[in-house]
Parts: C-alpha cells; structure tokens; sequence
C-alpha cells in the first residue's frame, strides 16, 4: 500500500486528556499546606512566649492555641489533597489491565 503524503500517525492515536483541574488543585493544595504551616509556626512561636513582635498571641493563650490547631488542620488537610490530586495525575488513561496481567519485571 502506498502511503500519502498527507497521511500521519499521530491521527491514529487518542488524544490524552488536559489534567488542569487535577493541576491546579494541586497548587491549591500545596497553597492550604503551606499556610497551615505558616499558622501552625505562629502558633507555636505565640505559645512560646519569647518574641516581642507577637505582643498579642503571647498575652492570649487559647488565641494560640486556636492557631496552632487551625494550622495543623489545613497542613493535614493540604498534604491530602495533594497527594490525592498527584495520583489523579499520574493515574494512566491507557489500557485498564489487571496488575496479573502485566509483564513480570524480576
């Protein structure tokens, strides 16, 4: 058979889908995780009661502690969702085939 000149492959192929919703709720995500971070520290920093720019959180005790806890909260809930939106990502869109299946790599 005789190919032409306008023929390509890459016709032949599906298109994968754009993941920018997977994408972009991972730079969310890592967004929530950084600021609970940051709240967290505050928090801890406020606990302590050792620095004169936190006048504030060092006079009110439960004012840090709620900090602290809101921090440690969006931290955990930051890295979930990350992680969750990372294996949307990686997840493949090819072939579902039973792991039994596949070529054994000894």
């Amino acid at each position: 058979m005789k190919l032409k000149g306008s023929f390509d492959a890459k016709r032949l192929r599906q298109r994968e889908p754009r993941n920018w919703g997977a994408r972009l709720a991972a730079g969310l995500s890592a967004l929530v995780a950084t600021l609970g971070v940051l709240l967290a520290m505050a928090g801890v920093a406020g606990l302590l009661g050792n620095y004169s720019a936190l006048a504030e959180l060092n006079a009110n005790r439960p004012l840090s502690v709620i900090l602290t806890v809101v921090g440690l909260l969006l931290l955990y809930l930051g890295v979930r969702l990350w992680r969750r939106s990372r294996i949307r990502l990686r997840r493949g869109h090819g072939l579902n085939l039973s792991p039994h299946l596949m070529k054994k790599h000894d």
